[in-house]
């Protein structure tokens, strides 16, 4: 493992939002990596210490998680891909790598389409598919979501949100046994250190209404018309997911795939779920390193 030092830092963007990030000093070349929805930089912190030195790496808080601010509710995904655009700037980056892991997957997707010039390799990580995220409704699991109040008042929403307010470690403890850590759990310290940092995200409903509505792709998904923006990625893409992925289906990564049209690569990893990081980190880290050293 590198054991590079990790310093913890915050930037205030042009729209007044403040980014938390974890700066990895390295070499010439930047690794950005984005988190998914109920974690934050902090998650990312076992494959920082195994990505090879010649990389900076910056990982980066979205608005409304751990040490960032949420002044403005997000109400897209583009809310935090724009925010992210901001966030390369202040910090004057210019050619960079990103990985996106689940929803950060949705969020570095929409970056590199709207803002063509700045990635210039992507790594989509047991990623949220170019159609989004379906919602469905509890009991009834045929019913689409559509608005974010039926996504707020809908019985799986509420008992997350009501295990944030009342720091019901146990229930998160056993939604992320039973959806993430189906492999291999984190030791008690670093699961702990990463139940603290769920507790910090402000915008659960939010972020799941984001994905419900999202579609880049140029098919309908079911909510809405795409709206074909997948055509403007043009850069290496990878996608990762793990073959017992319980959150992330085949499906959701068969549909990146078509709507890629050939200019991605995919790759499975056997016997592994959601949290690749805890299930395997050293195929994981090789997986990446090969693909962003142009050996894929």
């Amino acid at each position: 493992m590198n054991k590079v030092g990790v310093e913890l830092k915050r930037t205030t963007l042009a729209n007044g939002e403040t980014l938390g990030y974890r700066e990895r000093a390295g070499g010439d070349k930047v690794l950005l990596l984005v988190h998914g929805n109920m974690t934050s930089s902090k998650h990312w912190d076992l494959l920082i210490d195994v990505i090879p030195s010649s990389y900076k790496i910056l990982a980066v808080d979205l608005r409304g998680f751990s040490h960032s601010t949420y002044i403005r509710p997000v109400e897209s995904i583009k809310d935090f891909s724009d925010d992210l655009k901001l966030f390369v700037d202040q910090l004057q980056l210019s050619k960079f790598s990103m990985i996106g892991w689940s929803t950060g997957g949705a969020v570095a997707m929409q970056f590199c389409a709207d803002y063509p010039g700045l990635c210039e390799q992507l790594i989509l990580l047991a990623s949220v598919s170019t159609r989004g995220y379906p919602m469905f409704g509890s009991p009834d699991l045929t019913k689409r979501l559509q608005t974010q109040e039926e996504v707020r008042n809908d019985a799986k929403t509420m008992a997350v949100q009501q295990a944030y307010d009342t720091n019901n470690r146990d229930f998160l403890k056993s939604v992320w046994n039973t959806l993430i850590y189906t492999k291999k759990r984190p030791n008690d310290k670093k699961y702990e250190e990463y139940v603290d940092d769920m507790l910090t995200q402000r915008n659960l409903a939010e972020v799941y209404h984001t994905l419900n509505i999202f579609n880049i792709s140029d098919q309908h998904n079911g909510l809405l018309q795409g709206r074909n923006q997948v055509k403007d990625i043009q850069i290496p893409v990878l996608i990762l997911r793990g073959s017992d992925d319980l959150v992330i289906s085949k499906q959701m990564a068969d549909e990146i795939m078509e709507d890629f049209h050939g200019r991605a690569v995919f790759k499975e990893l056997p016997d592994c779920g959601h949290s690749l990081l805890i299930d395997n980190l050293d195929l994981l880290c090789d997986e990446i390193v090969q693909f962003l050293d142009n050996k894929v």
